[in-house]
């Protein structure tokens, strides 16, 4: 079996997806970037295989998923999210950190259909202070989201992920691997199910291993809630469900040009 370039994310709610990874030098030649890099290099042929935002996938028509695996929430997800001086409901504009596209996505398709506000989107540097300066609200991602003292800051934080399961009724998937058909053979797709299962069972380790030694324990005891509570590392029957839903309904608004149905590398895990 080859090795493929990965590129992966190095956000805390990816680390369960790449445990041990890096351990398997026959398999994988490993480099980490922001969501939206990842996606990029995927698409200009960079690298083999990409974890990838959930809404790059519709980018190319012969891209494949690796079973059972994703960055996934079902209610708040914590790392995505509004942060607001005024109720959801009265947002004329919001700055956007442009580092996930499925973000922005899910953004636009929640003003749209579920807030019923229609607001200027600005494409700025993800640093709240100057976002919240030019606009009435800030979406972030990430770490830089999940650890923002929102109320201290006199803030609204509007959950993405919530927002959308009480919309739907159906968890979200942020992110997958993806790749081009026939770049991921059956050993790569079973060591990285393996990796997943085996970052799960070191939650504690890899949430101990994110704060650094002089951090607080109410940072230690965010990281753990946050991995435990937070965010989902499957891709079962019901997030397939999800996902088709999320990409009808960014077509149906003009977010995406166009969709296609899902299609998975060889090595069943509907988990």
């Amino acid at each position: 079996m080859s090795i493929i370039r990965v590129a992966a994310v190095k956000y805390l709610n990816s680390l369960p997806l790449v445990h041990g990874l890096d351990e398997r030098p026959e398999l994988f030649s490993l480099q980490y970037d922001v969501p939206a890099k990842c996606a990029a290099l995927l698409h200009g042929g960079d690298i083999e295989l990409g974890l990838i935002p959930s809404i790059e996938y519709l980018q190319r028509p012969n891209y494949r998923i690796v079973p059972g695996i994703a960055v996934g929430s079902n209610g708040p997800v914590a790392s995505v999210a509004l942060f607001s001086k005024r109720p959801a409901t009265a947002i004329r504009s919001i700055a956007v950190d442009s580092s996930s596209r499925t973000s922005i996505a899910l953004l636009r398709i929640l003003c749209a259909q579920w807030f019923d506000i229609d607001p200027t989107i600005v494409k700025m540097r993800p640093d709240l202070e100057p976002m919240l300066k030019r606009c009435d609200a800030a979406l972030l991602i990430g770490d830089r989201a999940l650890f923002v003292d929102h109320e201290s800051a006199g803030l609204e934080k509007i959950d993405l992920g919530e927002e959308w399961t009480t919309m739907t009724g159906m968890p979200f998937v942020w992110a997958f691997w993806a790749g081009r058909t026939g770049a991921v053979g059956p050993a790569h797709v079973e060591a990285l199910q393996a990796a997943r299962d085996g970052g799960v069972a070191a939650r504690d380790e890899i949430a101990a291993g994110f704060v650094a030694p002089d951090d607080d324990e109410e940072r230690l005891a965010t990281v753990r809630k946050y991995l435990q509570d937070n965010i989902e590392c499957t891709l079962d029957e019901r997030r397939h469900a999800s996902l088709k839903k999320f990409y009808e309904t960014a077509h149906e608004l003009g977010v995406v040009p166009a969709t296609h149905p899902l299609r998975f590398y060889e090595g069943a895990d509907p988990r």
